[in-house]
């Protein structure tokens, strides 16, 4: 938090245990009462989010630019513009994504058909991150809500202002006994609600190792989990990339709400030919998009509190800084700061960096870059600046990643068509679009027989029938 904006008055973190299990059981009632299920609920709460995202949407600005200094286009850019399009794209295809879907049935069981529903997972508690803290309370919202579910919500502490008002938005438009936002901190609330009540899924946006604790707490009660994690992005830049184009998209994807995305870029692998001159045009187009000062830029945001700032100023001490380097612990403002061929040992290429420092590394074949790659766990996003079709093939074939944009930055994130989500230690599971609805519901098997036909081959005695049984499995 920036010192210049001070914590509401009145808040009260307290864990109440009791009254979390009173909602809870109120949530577990109306779940079973059905009232979640039908589509036009679902469709209607939706709406009624929709609308109230748009009536508060002067205060959820506010409350981004208090908590992190994000100007008014990031805000709508980067939160709540995305949030009001993917509720529009939920309601557009719920319909068809919860028909039941039919599908082939072996003809040993003939008279029968086959059906595959969706079925709603209960109660769900959704775990939110402070670096979008608005995006990522209510995109996994909007998937709970198409999926027929009732939803526990923890917002980060670390935002409290959009925390406050996300309560406000959600209680004003919901029921404690559909929706409901829990605040307090992190480490004491969510270890209560997970071992107080039983959830049927956790879904949780935030760091690797607070992701392992939930997984693992969440194990003691076998309640499935989908983890939205991070790791070491890598960005490509290959001999064959436009490179004035390139810089800007670099620039861009990286400096948004000043590094602070679990798929920001976080570190540099530049091809030898044009390393210099790429490493130039990314300072010309900070210069450009920043101005000369660029902590009085209005579009340049502010790390989210004293802890995250020591840390990233940390990764400066010993680095070889060949742009930026300029910091103000009062303000929490750290410059756009580019370093130069660190070592793999270094903490920086150890560690998610997430801020506004980019390391930058020569390479001069393919070889070195899966070096670097491969020496941490599996990226949550991967990067390639590249024209050249050969080279595009083979990274998406050998690198295991979450996602990948090419030629650009960030922008997959934005499509609903395509699912989010990590692999290995970068996070468990997908959501966006269909994938999210699929997050949020099971798949019910169902097979329905006739009743006027039947085969007595099933039924004992099976003398002299395993030579018919061998056939028709063999045939049909």
């Amino acid at each position: 938090m920036q010192e210049n904006q001070p914590l509401p008055v009145g808040l009260d973190f307290s864990v109440n245990e009791e009254k979390l299990k009173n909602i809870f059981k109120q949530q577990v009632d109306y779940f079973n009462s059905g009232a979640t299920r039908p589509l036009k609920f679902r469709i209607n709460a939706l709406k009624q989010l929709k609308a109230a995202i748009q009536q508060h949407e002067a205060e959820i600005e506010k409350a981004l630019f208090q908590d992190l200094r994000k100007s008014s286009f990031e805000a709508f850019g980067t939160e709540v513009g995305i949030i009001l399009k993917e509720i529009d794209f939920t309601i557009g295809h719920l319909e068809d994504w919860a028909k039941p879907q039919s599908v082939p049935t072996p003809l040993m069981f003939f008279p029968s058909s086959s059906k595959i529903y969706r079925d709603p997972l209960g109660e769900v508690l959704i775990i939110a991150p402070w670096n979008y803290p608005f995006q990522l309370v209510f995109g996994p919202l909007i998937c709970a809500i198409a999926g027929g579910n009732t939803a526990f919500i923890k917002p980060s502490e670390e935002a409290v202002h959009t925390a406050l008002l996300v309560e406000k938005i959600i209680h004003e438009t919901f029921d404690a006994h559909y929706i409901y936002v829990v605040q307090g901190i992190g480490a004491e609330i969510i270890p209560a609600l997970i071992t107080s009540v039983r959830f049927d899924h956790i879904f949780f946006t935030g760091s690797t190792m607070v992701g392992q604790k939930i997984m693992e707490m969440a194990s003691k009660k076998l309640i499935p989990v989908t983890l939205e994690l991070g790791g070491k992005s890598p960005t490509i830049v290959d001999a064959s990339a436009s490179l004035d184009y390139t810089a800007k998209k670099i620039v861009w994807s990286k400096l948004i709400n000043a590094g602070q995305t679990c798929i920001a870029p976080d570190y540099l692998l530049i091809h030898s030919s044009v390393k210099d001159i790429l490493v130039e045009k990314i300072r010309q187009q900070i210069s450009s998009m920043f101005g000369s000062n660029i902590q009085h830029s209005e579009d340049y945001g502010r790390i989210i509190n004293q802890k995250r700032f020591k840390k990233l100023v940390s990764y400066l001490e010993g680095a070889k800084i060949i742009s930026g380097g300029t910091y103000d612990e009062k303000d929490l403002y750290i410059e756009p700061t580019i370093i130069e061929h660190p070592s793999m040992e270094d903490a920086v290429m150890k560690e998610e960096i997430f801020g506004p420092i980019l390391p930058v590394i020569s390479f001069n074949d393919h070889a070195e870059v899966m070096q670097w790659i491969e020496k941490n766990p599996f990226p949550l996003a991967l990067y390639l600046f590249a024209d050249d079709k050969k080279v595009q093939d083979m990274y998406i074939q050998q690198v295991r990643f979450g996602g990948c944009s090419i030629n650009n930055g960030l922008v997959h994130i934005g499509n609903p068509h395509l699912p989010f989500g990590g692999v290995g230690p970068s996070g468990i599971g997908q959501y966006h679009g269909k994938f999210g609805f699929e997050n949020f519901t099971r798949p019910k098997s169902v097979m329905i027989s006739k009743s006027w036909f039947d085969v007595p081959m099933w039924y004992a005695p099976f003398k002299g029938k395993t030579g018919l049984i061998k056939k028709i499995f063999k045939f049909t």
